[in-house]
């Protein structure tokens, strides 16, 4: 039998208009020590977000959410904190800020795959 082992998580939210404290969940970031896994998945819901900005700038928030996914997994073109060590790109993405793109507390977990928990909470959390 596989051994669970401890996993962190923090939902990836994007605020159209910070002043009034109104998201959507976009993503989710997680990363597991152990199993040397950093990674977030995105989905971007259009319709949602036209809902909440009609003039939000979806290609502005895209960019941003791209540049994300490239620190969080160490790609050279996500600039210098992608060059940081896989705990720091986690803590520094997952910071509290108040911006367009923020997000939620770090939940913490256990799981055997970090890659299929990954993806059952971005299922549950997002799509």
């Amino acid at each position: 039998m596989s051994e669970r082992t401890l996993y962190e998580y923090a939902i990836v939210r994007v605020v159209p208009r910070v002043e009034r404290d109104e998201f959507i969940n976009v993503g989710v970031a997680f990363y597991c020590r152990k199993q040397r896994y950093a990674q977030v998945k995105i989905y971007i819901d259009e319709v949602k977000c036209k809902m909440l900005d009609p003039d939000i700038d979806l290609e502005l928030i895209t960019k941003h959410l791209d540049s994300f996914q490239r620190i969080c997994v160490g790609d050279k073109g996500g600039g210098k904190l992608a060059t940081l060590e896989q705990a720091e790109r986690f803590r520094w993405l997952t910071a509290k800020r108040s911006t367009i793109i923020q997000c939620s507390v770090v939940h913490p977990g256990l799981c055997i795959s970090a890659n299929e928990t990954h993806q059952e909470l971005f299922e549950k959390l997002v799509l």
